[in-house]
């Protein structure tokens, strides 16, 4: 299309977006981004598969059972505390520069983790560097969100987290074959490579043309939907200019602190319990995941890690799935949808882990299939819900909330679980015990707007600001 032949009228950042529709780069996006996200699953999941081999080299043969439950929550603590930083920190310097940077400092603050001297050590640096990972996972969401087309939105953003699965994957690869031919050492040389990968990440991505545009960097929104058009292979049909952007209005108060402000206060409690209810389940069976699967199967190794990637596996086709039911049947009643079937999965996993192990592998296997799908369709689905609520000044901002106070639950969850187990609590009543938060979650939804299906992320803002006219 020559530029005589691009409509010189005004337009919107979505229009230019949805105008190219999936393109070279969508898809360049949904692997520069979902790539941060993977070393997120890595780092949570490396631990469940390297706790033992740490505990025996810092306390010796016999471990520390005690210790040993709180390691899975030491990333997680700074997990939280940097998923509340990267809110206002994105809002108000842009995404892909810290992004970045949290991608580059966690890497960065892995390395002492390899060659920590004791645990309290390999404690410290674990809180460092969850603190930056912590950083980067809410904005992983609001990138989706802001640079996918409005009629793919929801897939992108829920398909994209599945490379939070493909880390676990990766995570129980790496973890299963380190552990037998060399160290646990090795694990967190490889989740180091974030501290490469950021330089790759810094040099691809743009920053988003939508935070340009409410930052007033009309000049810098234009060189971005220049790049886009570049890498698509695809003309965009309207006169990039700084002067024929349309953009909507920005709200004068746009600190944090308006997420739990007006129209936003029901939907930001909510989702938060909606979150925190799955994040609560899901990092409760994934922390002890390997033991449970070992016990299940009676002992037998090779039978509990192909349990445990099918249920990986089934938690990428939920990641697929949800995204495509919620363009359908709509944001809320998939979120509702999700979490029901979550509680009747914790329940008949509950009851099959009571079957003999050694004469009840397919159960067992169609059963952890079963919640691994239902548990990460669920939390998946509040993913469009959580970027779609807010408009682009503090979009993030809400996103970080939910998210820091969701992940508390990772902190929570493996500790009392841990103490529940060691108490003498047999797996059934465990899972049986999941179903409880999952309960919660599917009851919240129903306090939630209807979402934000067919909204370009121009029409999500023009409401919110007639919703404070």
């Amino acid at each position: 299309m020559s530029a005589a032949a691009k409509s010189p009228g005004k337009f919107t950042i979505s229009q230019a977006i949805d105008s190219l529709g999936v393109s070279k780069f969508t898809i360049s996006i949904f692997f520069l981004v979902g790539i941060a996200m993977m070393f997120d699953g890595y780092d949570y999941m490396i631990i469940s598969y390297t706790n033992t081999q740490i505990m025996q080299e810092f306390f010796g043969p016999a471990g520390n059972d005690a210790l040993k439950g709180a390691l899975s929550s030491w990333s997680t603590i700074g997990i939280v505390v940097g998923s509340f930083a990267a809110g206002p920190l994105s809002d108000k310097f842009g995404r892909r520069k810290i992004l970045t940077i949290g991608t580059f400092m966690y890497g960065l603050l892995t390395i002492p983790c390899i060659f920590a001297p004791s645990y309290e050590i390999f404690a410290v640096f674990r809180v460092l560097a969850g603190l930056f990972l912590g950083v980067c996972t809410p904005i992983v969401t609001t990138l989706f969100t802001e640079f996918t087309p409005t009629k793919q939105r929801s897939f992108f953003i829920t398909f994209g987290m599945a490379w939070m699965i493909v880390g676990w994957v990766v995570a129980a690869l790496v973890g299963t074959v380190m552990v037998q031919v060399a160290t646990w050492h090795w694990c967190y040389a490889i989740g180091a490579l974030p501290v490469i990968y950021a330089f790759i990440f810094g040099k691809f991505t743009p920053e988003s043309a939508h935070w340009c545009a409410v930052h007033g960097k009309l000049d810098g929104a234009v060189k971005t939907l220049e790049r886009i058009e570049k890498r698509a292979g695809k003309e965009i049909p309207y006169e990039l200019k700084p002067e024929n952007l349309l953009v909507p209005p920005v709200s004068a108060k746009s600190s944090p602190a308006e997420v739990w402000k007006g129209k936003y206060l029901k939907t930001t409690i909510a989702l938060v319990i909606i979150y925190f209810a799955g994040n609560f389940s899901i990092y409760g069976v994934n922390a002890w995941l390997p033991a449970l699967m070992l016990e299940a199967t009676g002992g037998a190794v090779t039978a509990s890690y192909m349990l445990a990637m099918a249920q990986n596996a089934a938690s990428v086709v939920a990641n697929c799935t949800t995204g495509f039911v919620s363009e359908a049947m709509g944001r809320k009643r998939n979120l509702i949808f999700g979490y029901g079937l979550s509680v009747v999965a914790c329940l008949i996993v509950s009851q099959v882990v009571k079957l003999p192990a050694e004469t009840s592998f397919w159960p067992y296997l169609i059963a952890f299939v079963f919640m691994g799908f239902a548990l990460n369709y669920a939390i998946t689905a509040a993913q469009p819900m959580m970027s779609e609520s807010y408009p682009t000044e503090f979009r993030n901002s809400g996103v970080a909330t939910i998210v820091a106070l969701g992940k508390s639950a990772g902190i929570l969850s493996p500790i009392i679980l841990g103490g529940l187990k060691a108490a003498g609590w047999a797996f059934s009543p465990l899972i049986m015990l999941l179903a409880a938060p999952m309960a919660f979650g599917f009851l919240a939804g129903f306090l939630l707007p209807k979402g934000a299906k067919g909204m370009n992320i121009d029409d999500i803002a023009d409401e919110a600001a007639d919703a404070k006219a």
